[in-house]
Parts: structure tokens; C-alpha cells; sequence
């Protein structure tokens, strides 16, 4: 990237932006600046209105030693050790926030920490995730702070529903809810409940060290049986308008897709040193994921700009252009983006002057950024 006739392109100036820039905090502030920008869009809002989100890990190999890291065969192999970017989509696909977890520790410690201590514009009410997000802690704590918890659960069709009433009829929904929630356990134990969610609401403690302590070694203690009885009772609720709902599940499984496409464009852009993770610490592979994902934001909002652009030409040249076709469309496509090879930041006169670059026609040839 050292250009020496250019000057902020010299080593020496590159190394000091290296240096001052990129880390994390400033990384977050960047990253919020291009999300604010994005969801003022009027494309965006035919993909959503910034309530709905999806959780989910990328996983990296780290072929060097470090104490960051940790092993798990179904993901890095038999011998090879690994860390896993925790990472936050909107419905608008932009990316909210992003988590370094060393190893692969349960996702489900780390899906409320993204949530608040994302620091975008956009406040999402509802997150999903798949199976491995999911447990019975995770949706009490979503509900005692007032989020809705909307996992695609690989065991739907399996899962135990709770009742409160043991006289309620729930219809063709009664065999399924044999089991009953334990209201003295909960009762027992509400001032603490309650001090829980004040501290998180707070931000005096992160979800994921509170859910260990809730749960050390796996066993709850009683202020964490509470909470998951809470969780019981939600996750009974959300599981009975999964099962009618066609239109929920619908909106699951497209937010989670938008969220694979995101991780494929990560893995074209993350491909230098074998997208393998090679930094000993935890402060350089933040800012490594960091960078990651404000390069993941860049390339969205590039696309949106320009797919706006192309749908305003398209309709001043008398084509019809459908709002549910425009509602399918996705920024996160990359074919047009060269990964590879030598990098240009000679800008065209027309973007000097503040003006867009001049679209193409799809029988001219492919533009790349």
C-alpha cells in the first residue's frame, strides 16, 4: 500500500495511522459512524427498520501459539487451536458490534453483551441466533430486560413447553405442556432476580460473567434456577407462535441467512496469511476482527449507495422496479470487489468533485472497488 509519490500513502505515515488509529476503540467509533450513515438510507429501509438482529460465530483458526485460544476438532481439526468472532447483524445488514471469544466457549455467555454494549444508533428489540445461542438462562435474562429472544431451534419439535395454570386448556398445544413452572422459586428468590437486571441495565456487570456466576460449573444457583424458570416460561411462549407462526420462522431463517452471507464475505476479505488469526494477543486479534468487520460495513455500505443510485436511474428511465424485488436485494454481494493484487486510492474527478462514480450498463464491463 506504500506509495511514495502520494503522501498519506508514505511508509512512515502508514505506520503512524497503524500505530494511533487502529484499535479498538476508535475502530467502534468508525464502525458507528458508517452504521449511522447506512440506516439514513432510503434503500435500507426496505430491509428493515433497525428492530431485528442475528447473532452469530465466525470461527479462525490460530496456527501460533497464544493463551487466547482454544481447541475444538469440529471446527479447527484434531491438533489445531482456535478463537471464534462473536458478530452482530441488523435487518438493515450492517453490523452492530463483534466479540473475540477465546476458543469456543458456549456462544449463549456472549449474545447479551453484543446486544449493549454495541455503541450504533440502531437499538434492536429482538435477536435471533441458532441452536447453539439458545438456553433457558439466556431467555429469562432477555425478558427481565425486556428483549425478545427469537432462536431457530434445531429441536423445535421436541421441546418441553411449561404451563403456569395447571387447569389452562391450550388446545392440541396440552400434550406438549405437561411440565409446570416453579413460582415459589421465582418469588423466593425476586429482589436478587431484580438486582441482576439492575446491574446489567446498568452496565455495572457484562451478561457473560453473570451468567457464570448464576451457573459456576454448571450448576444454578438459586437466584440462577429463578431466572431460568423465567426463561422457561418465555421460551414456552416464543416456541407456541414459532409453531403457527410461518411468518416468524420466516423472518428467523432470513435474518440468520443475511448473517451466513455476511461470514462468506468476511472470508473473501479476511484471506491474507490463509485467513488464519496470527496475532499472540488479545489486544492485536481485537483489532484485527475489528478491522475485519469495519471493512465488512464499508463494503455494505458501498453497495447500498450504489444500488440506490442504480434503482433512481433505473425508474427515471421508465422501468418498473417492484418494492418486493427491492426488499430481496443484498449489499453484501462481492463479486465486483477486487481482494487481490494492487490496491488503487486514485480517486476519479467526479468522487474528487463529491460526486458519485458514473454506473454502468450490464453489458459494459464489471467496475471494481
Amino acid at each position: 500500500m506504500v506509495h511514495d509519490g502520494v503522501k498519506a500513502l508514505s511508509r512512515d505515515r502508514l505506520f503512524w495511522v497503524e500505530q494511533n488509529y487502529l484499535r479498538a476503540s476508535t475502530l467502534i467509533l468508525a464502525n458507528a459512524r458508517l452504521v449511522d450513515f447506512h440506516t439514513h438510507l432510503a434503500l435500507v429501509r426496505a430491509w428493515g427498520g433497525g428492530e431485528l438482529a442475528s447473532a452469530d460465530g465466525l470461527r479462525f483458526i490460530t496456527p501460533i501459539r497464544t493463551l487466547n485460544s482454544g481447541p475444538n476438532p469440529k471446527y479447527f481439526g484434531a491438533r489445531r487451536l482456535g478463537t471464534t468472532f462473536y458478530n452482530f447483524l441488523s435487518d438493515q445488514f450492517s453490523g452492530l458490534h463483534g466479540i473475540l471469544i477465546p476458543g469456543t466457549q458456549r456462544d449463549s455467555f456472549h449474545i447479551l453483551d453484543g446486544l449493549m454494549e454495541q455503541e450504533t444508533s440502531l437499538r434492536p428489540t429482538e435477536i435471533t441466533s441458532d441452536t447453539h445461542g439458545a438456553s433457558e438462562m439466556v431467555f429469562g435474562l432477555f425478558r427481565l430486560l425486556g428483549y425478545q429472544f427469537s432462536p431457530r431451534l434445531a429441536d423445535a419439535g421436541s421441546a418441553t413447553l411449561y404451563r403456569v395454570d395447571p387447569t389452562a386448556d391450550y388446545g392440541p398445544l396440552n400434550p406438549l405442556t405437561r411440565e409446570r413452572i416453579n413460582l415459589k422459586q421465582i418469588t423466593a428468590n425476586w429482589d436478587d432476580v431484580l438486582r441482576v437486571a439492575g446491574s446489567l441495565h446498568s452496565g455495572t456487570i457484562k451478561a457473560s460473567e453473570v451468567m457464570r456466576d448464576l451457573a459456576p460449573g454448571g450448576r444454578p444457583t438459586p437466584t440462577g434456577k429463578a431466572i431460568m424458570e423465567i426463561g422457561r416460561l418465555d421460551r414456552s411462549a416464543y416456541l407456541s407462535t414459532y409453531f403457527a407462526d410461518e411468518l416468524l420462522r420466516r423472518r428467523v431463517n432470513t435474518q440468520l441467512n443475511r448473517q451466513e452471507s455476511r461470514h462468506n464475505l468476511a472470508r473473501k476479505i479476511f484471506h491474507g496469511q490463509k485467513g488464519e488469526l496470527r496475532a499472540a494477543y488479545r489486544e492485536g486479534q481485537e483489532d484485527a476482527l475489528g478491522a475485519l468487520g469495519l471493512m465488512l460495513n464499508i463494503v455494505v455500505l458501498w453497495n447500498t449507495v450504489y444500488m440506490q443510485r442504480i434503482i433512481e436511474e433505473m425508474r427515471a428511465e421508465g422501468h418498473h422496479v417492484r418494492d418486493e424485488d427491492i426488499a430481496r436485494l443484498t449489499p453484501l454481494k462481492f463479486a465486483h470487489v477486487n481482494f487481490h493484487g494492487r490496491y488503487s486510492f486514485a480517486l476519479p474527478a467526479e468522487v474528487e468533485g463529491g460526486q458519485l462514480r458514473a454506473t454502468r450498463k450490464p453489458a459494459d464491463t464489471t467496475a471494481t472497488i
